[in-house]
């Protein structure tokens, strides 16, 4: 390419390119010439766009034939691909990255990064090049050519292909004139104008629920309107019903949907018991939480000559009464989930059903669908059965009432709790030596007060009576899952050696799979296990890389490195979803797994009960691509169930802590990122941050290689796990924040 006259270029403050040097000579101006030139003016501006008029202004070319070179040299860059025209004579920059799809990742301050599916490398998108795309938006993003190696990847939204959400929760403020709803997430870093026409009576100060409804594209603020009062801020249904909203949850059923639900007969006709398998002399009880309303599984035990047993695993019947195709069924479809906040279930279903007609109480009649197992006593299953039963328990145990049995070998129904037991511990016994990852944490729960203060803070572990109930439910999704993908087979009904090029196909079926680690993250795990004495090949894979993991999981129990280890291997893990592509459970170390056992409050576990009641009757395969995308929904609905019950988690535990600002705590690192240091309380596990900004005996930097905030002149390191003490500075209801400053520092200096 040829040098060209034009040097020295300067941006003006409207992007505009202004020469301090000659203008290009009108004897020598080739094509090549001009080629260099234009490029020049779009390599300076990669964003913007201009016509030839513009282009050749810029290049203080005033006659018509050199204009018309402009002109045509134009049109060539453009079948070069070095230009891209977006109108007719209009043309821009063409990204040698081209254009990325995918999702906006929001920040607080107004900035953006797109997360691409197709790429590993995030894109940065500057607030003004957001183009009012907002939080998890779908969006097309044009990336332009970094402009240094190793330089960040920059882009400008083109277009938003999909809209994530239209409502946001926020605080009402109202002057004379005009409203504006300031929302309460921090990815939604712009206020709502809310026209005093559409405040539909909330009053100044009161949270609620604002849609938008127009944003123009060159106006700062989108226009919206109140659709919902949720209260004043600061009161405890305010705040979860805030919670509900922010994660676009349901609050509580339309008056159609209760009224369907409320019309569901409670008894159970003669006709329906004697289509199905009579287990009301068998004994039954369920076992479950000591506040549980909604019961769903049940479990029944009766010998069988030569040392075997029955073991039944009953579960409620949802698929009888929520019938496809009616506004119950939608409603629970849209759910997906119960969402279980710190005070309060959101239930799947209305509580006509969840509370009363399928829950499995005791001293009633009730219908299930079940699997029944022959067991011996080395937990091996001989033979096994699915179908639809009627059932009558005899007892409600609570974990706590079922714990003191096996314990102390005393109690209601001890012969069939006790020896249920001991078969599940052998089943236990056999998935960890098959590979199952050992993940038992324990949960942050909260005593509350009537009107849902919290006045203190347990954990909640897991005992042998939660196992004996989970081994068992383990056992029937696993079994359930094996007969779909054998294509509804029993597995006595499958030839041990199938004829040569004949293969088993299974059926459309709902399956809950978990991908294998991600070798990268399994390294980065390795490396931080490592500053505490502990080491795994994280090259091994299958079984092997799973009983390493459990090694260093049994290796931390007890030490002060056990919660951020148990907290690092998690997120190293891949997440589980539903799917109808049978990959596997890695953390169970199960080839086929499915859920079936809580059909009140999943909508997946309908799912599995509707399409194996359909495969029993010798139905054909149904549409995988429909199962699919209702799969898809599941997850998405159970992700945002997860991240409002740690919302509802992190509120109760900023509010437990508003009355101890000023009290110092022992803590464990938690996390590090650019702007903090997240600590977490020894004895109540609330988590808060240290801003570095606080820390005033250096200047610290976060090394994200090595995973570490390092201060500048003195060297000093923080690394998660490291033991610290930290003054409760403030408690942050609204923005559910706590935030803490290092002590230690200045009791040493």
């Amino acid at each position: 390419m040829m040098k060209t006259k034009l040097v020295n270029l300067t941006r003006t403050g409207n992007g505009d390119i202004m020469g301090k040097s000659k203008r290009p000579s009108k004897d020598k101006f080739s094509r090549e010439q001009a080629k260099a030139l234009i490029m020049g003016v779009f390599g300076r501006n990669p964003k913007q766009i201009y016509n030839y008029k513009q282009i050749s202004k810029l290049l203080f070319i005033t006659d018509k034939q050199r204009r018309t070179i402009v002109n045509r040299t134009l049109d060539e860059l453009v079948e070069k691909k070095q230009l891209e025209q977006l109108a007719p004579g209009r043309y821009r920059l063409l990204s040698r990255a081209g254009y990325k799809t995918g999702t906006l990742d929001m920040t607080q301050h107004g900035y953006a990064f797109l997360v691409s599916e197709d790429s590993d490398d995030d894109v940065f998108i500057a607030r003004n090049n957001l183009k009012n795309a907002l939080d998890g938006d779908l969006v097309k993003v044009i990336v332009y050519p970094a402009r240094k190696q190793r330089a960040r990847s920059e882009g400008e939204v083109v277009e938003i292909l999909e809209r994530k959400r239209d409502t946001f929760v926020g605080t009402v403020e109202i002057s004379r004139n005009y409203a504006f709803l300031l929302p309460d997430s921090h990815k939604m870093p712009f206020d709502i104008f809310i026209p005093l026409e559409k405040l539909k009576g909330v009053e100044h100060g009161q949270k609620a629920i604002a849609r938008i409804i127009d944003w123009p594209e060159k106006v700062k603020n989108p226009f919206g309107e109140i659709v919902d009062i949720l209260g004043y801020p600061g009161e405890n249904d305010t705040e979860m019903h805030s919670i509900l909203a922010e994660f676009e949850l349901p609050i509580k059923f339309s008056p159609e949907v209760e009224a369907y639900a409320e019309k569901i007969p409670d008894g159970i006709s003669a006709e329906e018991i004697k289509r199905r398998r009579d287990f009301r002399k068998v004994p039954t009880f369920t076992i479950d939480p000591a506040d549980a309303k909604d019961f769903d599984d049940a479990l029944s035990l009766q010998p069988l000559e030569g040392g075997l047993w029955e073991v039944g695993i009953h579960i409620a019947d949802v698929s009888h009464y929520v019938r496809t195709k009616t506004i119950l069924d939608n409603e629970a479809f849209d759910r997906a989930t119960s969402v279980y906040l710190v005070d309060r279930v959101v239930p799947m279903l209305p509580e006509k059903l969840s509370n009363g007609v399928c829950s499995l109480r005791p001293n009633e009649d009730k219908l299930c669908f079940s699997a029944v197992f022959k067991m011996n006593e080395q937990g091996e299953v001989l033979d096994e059965w699915f179908g639809r039963t009627v059932i009558h328990s005899a007892r409600r145990f609570s974990y706590e009432e079922a714990q003191k049995i096996i314990e102390t070998g005393e109690g209601d129904m001890k012969a069939e709790v006790l020896k249920l037991y001991e078969i599940s511990k052998v089943l236990k016994d056999k998935r960890f030596q098959n590979g199952s990852v050992n993940f038992e944490r324990e949960e942050v729960k909260f005593h509350l007060a009537e009107d849902g203060t919290p006045t203190g803070v347990y954990f909640k572990v897991q005992k042998e009576a939660n196992w004996l109930i989970e081994e068992f439910m383990l056992l029937a999704n696993k079994k359930v899952a094996a007969y779909a993908s054998r294509g509804g087979k029993y597995e006595k009904e499958v030839s041990p050696a199938e004829p040569k090029g004949k293969k088993q196909v299974g059926k459309t079926f709902v399956y809950r799979i978990h991908d294998q680690p991600d070798p990268e993250k399994m390294e980065s795990f390795t490396r931080f296990i490592s500053k505490f004495g502990h080491t795994m090949n994280p090259q091994q894979s299958g079984r092997r890389l799973s009983n390493a993991l459990n090694r260093v999981l049994d290796q931390v129990q007890g030490k002060k490195e056990q919660n951020v280890v148990e907290m690092m291997a998690l997120r190293s893990m891949a997440k589980a979803r539903y799917s109808t592509n049978n990959i596997g459970h890695y953390g169970l170390a199960f080839k086929d797994y499915a859920h079936f056992t809580s059909p009140i409050r999943r909508y997946p576990d309908l799912m599995v009960h509707r399409l194996l009641a359909h495969y029993l009757a010798q139905g054909e395969s149904k549409n995988a691509d429909t199962y699919e995308k209702r799969c898809e929904h599941a997850s998405e609905m159970e992700r945002r169930a997860v991240d409002a019950e740690r919302a509802s988690t992190k509120y109760k535990q900023v509010e437990f802590m508003q009355d101890k600002v000023g009290k110092i705590f022992d803590g464990v690192v938690s996390g590090l990122t650019d702007w903090g240091i997240y600590v977490e309380i020894v004895e109540n596990k609330c988590e808060g941050m240290v801003s570095i900004k606080s820390i005033a005996d250096d200047f610290y930097e976060f090394n994200e290689e090595e995973y570490m905030i390092v201060g500048k002149q003195s060297g000093r390191k923080f690394e998660i796990g490291d033991e610290v003490k930290i003054e409760v500075m403030n408690a942050n209801l609204s923005r559910r924040q706590l935030d803490y400053r290092l002590v230690e520092l200045e009791e040493e200096a």
